[in-house]
Formats: C-alpha cells, sequence, structure tokens
C-alpha cells in the first residue's frame, strides 16, 4: 500500500460525514406533454439537441471573445454556449485578484501611457498564436482599441502576462492579426493623429497627422512581445482599419483596409458637416499591402532607423524599398480576410452591397511589372482595381466581416443592415443561401475559421442588438451571440445567447483538444513571471520580518481551513507586504484573501504565491478572511492584521478564553478522533484497490491529504503534550484540530473515491 495511503487508514470519518445515495424524482411527462406546455416545435427539439451538453460534458469548441468596453476576454464552450471565464487583460478584475495583488498591478502597469495608470481598456481582436497557420492553443493576444496597446494571454494558465503601448498611435482598431508562424502580430491604426506627443492644430492634419500599422516581433521561446524587433509603417492619414496576414503563396505579406481615405476633417463647432458627411464621399477607400518580411530584413540589415525608441519605416523609404502598395477597396470597409490557401483575399464595405475578391496572383503581377495606375497624395503607387479583382458577388446591404468554411470556395460574410448572413462561392462568384439573425450582425467566427485549415460546423453571429430576444434588464441590453448550424446546405439558427459584458466585437474559437491548461501551479509560482516566487514559503516556515527596505514582510500560507499566520502585528507608518502561498495540490482548491480596509483582495490558486503591498497608515483592527469557501470550516478561516498606535505598549498579556474545557471534554474528543478509522479505511480500500496512479487529479488529491495527515500528527502530540500536563484546555483544542485536519483528509478521500467511480477505475489484482 503506499505510504501516503497506509496513513490514511489510521484516521476516521467522524460525526455524521459519509456516503448518502440521493434519489431524483423525474417527471414522467411525455415529450408531447412538454412540447405543449412550452410551446415548442420539433425544429426547436432538433436545435437543443444539438447544443444540449449532458452534465459533466465537455464541448468541442472553445470560443475567446473580446470583452469591448469591460477590457476582457470572454471564453464560452460551442455547442453548448456555456460562458466558462471572464480574462481580465486592461481592467482590474476582483474575482481573479487582478489589478489587486502585486504581481498583477506590475502587468497592469506595463500599460501606463504617457505617466497614467490606464484601469480600462476597449478589447477588439483576439487572435491564437499559430504554428504554419495552424492554431497551436499557446497564446492568444488582444488590443485595445481606446489606448493602442497589444496584450499577451498565456492559454497555459489563461492569464495575462504582457501589456505592450504603441509609441506612435493614439487609437487603433486593427490588432490582433498573426502572420502564419506567429512572427509578428498586426496592429493598425484608425484615427489618424500626431506621431509626436504635443499638440498639433487639425489646420496641419495632412501633412503631420499620420497612420500606422505595427509588426510586433513575438519571441515564441519566451511567451512575450519584443518592443526592441518590431517595427511600424508610417502610413497617410487615412483611417486604417482591420488586417489580415497573407499565407502560402502570400506569405510575408499583410493586408490592411482602411476608411476616410478622403482625409475629411470634420467639426460642427467650426461650420463644418460632421465627419461621417466628409468621410463617406468617394466611391472607394484603400487596401494597404505591405510587405513585412522584406522590412524585418532591412530592419535586422540596420537600414531602419528609430524614432521614439523604435523602428519607423517612413513612407518614403517604403515607397522606395517596395513595401507599401495601395489597391481601391469599397467603400467604408470592416474587415480583410485572405482564405485558408493564401490565393485570394476578400474585402467588403459597408456601404456597399458587393464584396471584392481580389487575386494574389494578380496583385503580384502587377507589382512584378510596376503596373500602377498612379500615386495617391503621399507617392504609394496604387494598383488598378481591374488589376488585381478576382470578381464581385452581391451578397446584401451593409457586408462586413467574411469567415471561410472547410469546404472549398465556401465563405459567410456578415451583413449589417440586412441583419443577415450571406453563404457563397468566392471561386464562382454564386450566392448559395441566407439566414436572417437578430440584429444587426458585426463580426461573425466559424470554427477556425482564421486558420489554413478551418473546420466549419459551426458559426456564430456577433449581433449589436438584442432589443426583444431576453428577459428585459434595463435599457443597457445584453449584447446577443447567436449559434448557427453551417454543416448542411442550408444554415440553421440553433441558440440565442445574452453577453452581459461590453460590446464583443470579434470571436476566435479553436478545438478544445489543442489546449492544455494547467489544473494547478507548481508550488510556490509567480504566474505572472512563470517563475518561482521570491516569496514562496512552506508549511511550518511562515515568518514575519522586517526588511531591510524598510517593509515588514508577512511570509504565509494559505490551506483548508486556515490562513498562517492567523495574527499580524505592526505599527502604525509601516509598510505591510503580504505574500501568501497556497499549498494545495488538489485542482481546484483555491483560496482568496480579503483584508478590510486596505482595497486587498487576492485570488490564490493551487501552488500560486501571490503578494499585496500597503501602508498600514491609521492604528486599528483589520479582520481578514478566505474569500473561497474551500471546506466546512471556512467561515473559520480568518485573522487579524493588528495595527498598533506609535509606541504602544500592552496592558494584558494573555488572550481572554471564552470557553473553558475539561478533562471529560478532551476524551470525548479523543474518541471521535479515534471513531473515525472505519470509514476511512472503507476509503482508503477502495483507492488502493483500483488504479488511482492512473489518475493524476486523483494523485493531487492523495497528496493533499498526505500533508493533512502530517498536519493532524503533529496536532495530535501537540494535544497529548498538553494532556500529560494536566492542561485540558489547550489539549482539547489540539485534539479538535486533530480532527479537524482529519475532516479535510476523509473530505479528499472522498473526492477520489467519487471520481474514480464516475472514470471507470478499474480494481487491480
Amino acid at each position: 500500500m503506499n505510504n501516503s495511503l497506509k496513513r490514511i487508514s489510521a484516521l476516521g470519518i467522524g460525526l455524521g460525514i459519509g456516503l448518502t445515495a440521493a434519489t431524483n424524482a423525474w417527471s414522467q411527462s411525455a415529450l408531447e406533454d412538454v412540447m405543449k406546455a412550452r410551446g415548442l416545435t420539433q425544429q426547436d427539439l432538433l436545435a437543443a439537441a444539438k447544443t444540449y451538453t449532458p452534465t459533466g460534458g465537455r464541448d468541442e469548441y472553445l470560443a475567446f471573445s473580446s470583452g469591448g468596453q469591460s477590457g476582457q476576454v470572454i471564453v464560452y464552450g460551442i455547442p453548448s454556449m456555456r460562458i466558462l471565464k471572464y480574462i481580465a487583460v486592461f481592467t482590474p478584475e476582483p474575482w481573479q485578484g487582478y489589478g489587486f495583488d502585486d504581481e498583477s498591478k506590475a502587468v497592469l502597469a506595463q500599460g501606463r501611457i504617457q505617466g497614467k495608470d490606464i484601469n480600462y481598456g476597449d478589447t477588439h481582436h483576439p487572435a491564437f498564436s499559430e504554428t504554419n497557420g495552424e492554431y497551436n492553443g499557446r497564446y492568444l493576444f488582444i488590443n485595445d482599441k481606446a489606448n493602442p496597446r497589444m496584450a499577451v494571454i498565456d492559454l497555459h494558465d489563461f492569464e495575462t502576462k504582457q501589456i505592450v503601448v504603441n509609441p506612435f498611435m493614439k487609437s487603433e482598431h486593427g490588432g490582433a492579426f498573426v502572420t502564419p508562424n506567429t512572427e509578428y502580430v498586426m496592429e493598425a491604426s484608425q484615427y489618424a493623429a500626431p506621431f509626436a506627443d504635443e499638440f498639433v492644430p487639425l489646420e496641419e492634419f495632412n501633412d503631420k497627422y499620420r497612420g500606422a500599422v505595427t509588426y510586433w516581433k513575438f519571441d515564441d521561446k519566451k511567451g512575450r512581445l519584443d518592443p526592441s524587433q518590431s517595427f511600424t509603417f508610417e502610413l497617410p492619414p487615412y483611417s486604417q482599419d482591420l488586417s489580415d496576414a497573407g499565407k502560402g503563396p502570400s506569405m510575408g505579406w499583410g493586408f490592411t483596409n482602411s476608411f476616410c481615405s478622403e482625409r475629411y476633417v470634420g467639426g460642427i463647432e467650426r461650420g463644418r458637416p460632421p465627419f461621417e458627411a466628409g468621410c463617406s464621399q468617394k466611391d472607394t477607400d484603400f487596401l494597404h499591402v505591405t510587405n513585412w518580411k522584406k522590412a524585418a530584413e532591412l530592419v535586422a540589415a540596420g537600414k531602419v532607423k528609430k524614432s521614439k525608441g523604435a523602428y519607423m519605416i517612413p513612407m518614403e523609404q517604403a515607397v522606395k524599398e517596395g513595401l507599401l502598395y495601395l489597391i481601391p477597396e469599397p467603400k467604408s470597409p470592416h474587415g480583410v480576410d485572405v482564405s485558408p490557401d493564401g490565393s485570394h483575399i476578400i474585402v467588403s464595405g459597408k456601404l456597399d452591397s458587393h464584396a471584392w475578391v481580389y487575386s494574389w496572383e494578380k496583385i503580384q503581377k502587377a507589382i512584378k511589372e510596376k503596373k500602377f495606375e498612379g500615386e495617391d497624395p503621399y507617392g504609394i503607387p496604387i494598383i488598378a482595381m481591374k488589376d488585381a479583382l478576382h470578381t464581385q458577388v452581391q451578397v446584401g446591404l451593409g457586408p462586413l466581416h467574411t469567415q471561410y468554411d472547410a469546404k472549398e470556395c465556401i465563405v459567410y460574410t456578415s451583413i449589417y443592415v440586412d441583419s443577415m448572413v450571406t453563404k457563397w462561392n468566392y471561386c464562382d462568384g454564386k450566392v448559395l443561401d441566407q439566414l436572417h439573425i437578430h440584429y444587426n450582425i458585426g463580426h461573425l467566427v466559424a470554427m477556425e475559421g482564421d486558420s489554413v485549415s478551418p473546420d466549419g460546423k459551426y458559426l456564430v453571429s456577433l449581433n449589436k442588438l438584442a432589443i426583444d430576444r431576453f428577459n428585459p434588464v434595463g435599457p443597457l441590453h445584453p449584447q446577443n451571440h447567436q449559434l448557427i448550424d453551417i454543416s448542411g446546405d442550408k444554415m440553421q439558427l440553433l441558440y440565442d445567447m445574452p453577453l452581459p459584458l461590453g460590446e464583443p466585437h470579434y470571436v476566435v474559437a479553436i478545438k478544445a483538444d489543442k489546449l492544455k491548461p494547467a489544473v494547478r501551479y507548481k508550488s510556490g509560482w509567480d504566474s505572472r513571471t512563470d517563475k518561482k516566487s521570491p516569496y514562496k514559503t512552506r508549511a511550518g516556515r511562515e515568518k514575519v520580518v522586517r526588511g531591510e527596505d524598510g517593509v515588514v514582510h508577512v511570509y504565509g500560507t494559505v490551506i483548508r481551513s486556515h490562513i498562517t499566520p492567523e495574527i499580524i502585528e505592526v505599527e502604525e507608518g509601516e509598510t505591510v507586504s503580504i505574500h501568501l502561498t497556497n499549498l494545495e495540490r488538489a485542482e481546484d482548491e483555491t483560496h482568496g484573501f480579503a483584508l478590510y480596509g486596505q482595497n486587498v483582495n487576492l485570488s490564490i490558486e493551487p501552488g500560486k504565491t501571490v503578494s499585496a503591498t500597503f501602508k498600514a497608515d491609521k492604528a486599528g483592527v483589520y479582520p481578514y478572511y478566505c474569500t473561497e469557501f474551500c471546506s466546512a470550516l471556512h467561515l473559520e478561516m480568518q485573522g487579524y492584521l493588528l495595527v498598533k498606535p506609535k509606541g504602544y505598549v500592552a496592558t494584558t498579556t494573555e488572550i481572554q478564553e471564552g470557553t473553558k474545557y475539561t478533562q471529560a471534554d478532551y476524551e470525548k474528543q479523543v474518541k471521535t478522533n479515534i471513531d473515525t478509522q472505519a470509514v476511512i479505511d472503507s476509503v482508503v480500500g477502495f483507492i488502493t484497490s483500483h488504479n488511482y496512479k492512473d489518475f493524476p487529479e486523483v494523485v493531487a488529491l492523495v497528496e493533499d491529504a498526505t500533508d493533512q495527515l502530517g498536519f493532524a500528527e503533529e496536532a495530535k502530540k501537540k494535544s497529548e503534550g498538553f494532556a500529560t500536563k494536566g492542561d485540558y484546555q489547550n489539549a482539547t483544542l489540539w485534539a479538535g484540530q486533530w480532527w479537524q485536519y482529519q475532516v479535510k483528509t476523509a473530505d479528499l478521500g472522498l473526492r477520489a473515491k467519487t471520481f474514480l467511480e464516475e472514470h471507470g477505475a478499474k480494481k487491480v489484482k
């Protein structure tokens, strides 16, 4: 028998703890009765069957949605459409402790702009890291439109690890878009602005305001963007929009569309028509074509100069080196999407009813032959539409974004004004199907639809308006994501999903089995730097140290059901830094830490070490507690920060006892502890008689149980020692603590037993 399990067998599960068989009275109503009572049709039942995921079941895909003005990322399953997680990115989020512990504060601090903390974001376009154009499930990138920034989320633990600030842009929309091997992450500005951080009058708009596309270099080994190797294209003061990276034959090139190429500056206050009037006069805008591969070679060769500490390629140099071209595109576009094989590029315009399909072969030919119809006002060569276009297809009023199906040449385009999705063939230019949705669709996403091998199967329509789809919840309505079945010739609407967090702008979806997230951290782990924390603390080594830095460092631990230390004493005016390590190894045993009056709220997942630093500037009593319901004695998981006035001298020396205990109380508690053995033997017997070592989740539970047993043994020795001295007050209390460790051990054992039963564990001979 495993030694740790032998130790478990020495304990029992008393005080009514055990397994109880529960029965459920299921309704016997016939299916027809249910349909009639709820007003359901057979079509409704078919749609429900396609999305229903039984209890304990898993989704085939995970969708990662921007959280819009929440500054977060939303994760949900497909086809169940169950929300699984909010990932905190640009905005503090107390449940995850993001922006409340020192480690995540350091990540948010990377996003400061001109020295100011920016505690919100407008997340727009998430993108997965790729290998050979396939999603590899390792990282997610997300941009902030309001404050041009890019963040890196590590999908090992679904945490934000890095935020970088664009040194040139004042706003952006076209990020994040990833090159096929995650060499670079594209970010395009939106509203033109001066690169300099100073006032420039609008009268100098054409001369001194600029657009830009930044290629952020990604270091795959470090899992971080590398600003020192990134570069930016200076672009005309058009409003750049979305981007996409070429693949296959178009590998090494990037595509960015634009609007307001009229370069119009509104100003009702100055007696001029508004922006929307002047920004929609031309019949076409410009698709920007950039050669990032050659640009990277120039940067590496030292042929690109730095500005504001970063590489900047001026338009004049880009034109001279053949790095930048323009192609007319439909009016006011919102999306440029490269086909899986890299041979075609689709662009749609919100003020046009057509989707335009460009041929990369034709674009290449025009560039090679230097066949241009002219230049824009900034000297950038323009490839004629007729020399780049494959076909135009009338898809509906207000086309926006296109996603690719697994079937060759089949795509889906969101139609904003007509509130529908159009399915069409971009090779022969034929519309195949149209489906009305509710209401005013923006983006849409097919499963792995941005990769080189889309899966098809499902499509999610990201609708801007919900109107009457859900129960009223006040003037601020949720967004509506609608799940569509695209496996057949005709699209079928399956499910309405309210999104109650910001305005989700875009979603990417990945096969769930490509993700390999951790379920716990290595002991003493700083999750934000992905290194061992210098403040890692082990059981029995908790301490309070007044460091040379003048800070009171508290090295503590948390485990069911106590925080160590339970009393922290400091003097008024001292800076306190509390470092807590979660000693649990069992999956899902998260602890929290909330401290009164100090704006401290931490999330401490198994193995994690987090810190909170603050100044104890007012004398008083500050309770703290665990915020996560972690055990039967969760409410007893508490403590006190005592901030003593300067020069305080204690007037009493002993803690007052609330209840006095006798020898009879001690003996009663010891009998309870001993009586637990029979039940615990049964649990241990079950575990050891099965192949528990084949289940990592159970092994972790056994490891945690071993820790609890060690604590129980220590408590037992203390109890017996006090009893020998006749101190039955402390003997009874320590006997009670001994039993608490037994209870926690039993809890772990029962969880392990249940897991083995539910997952088909086999008996061993």
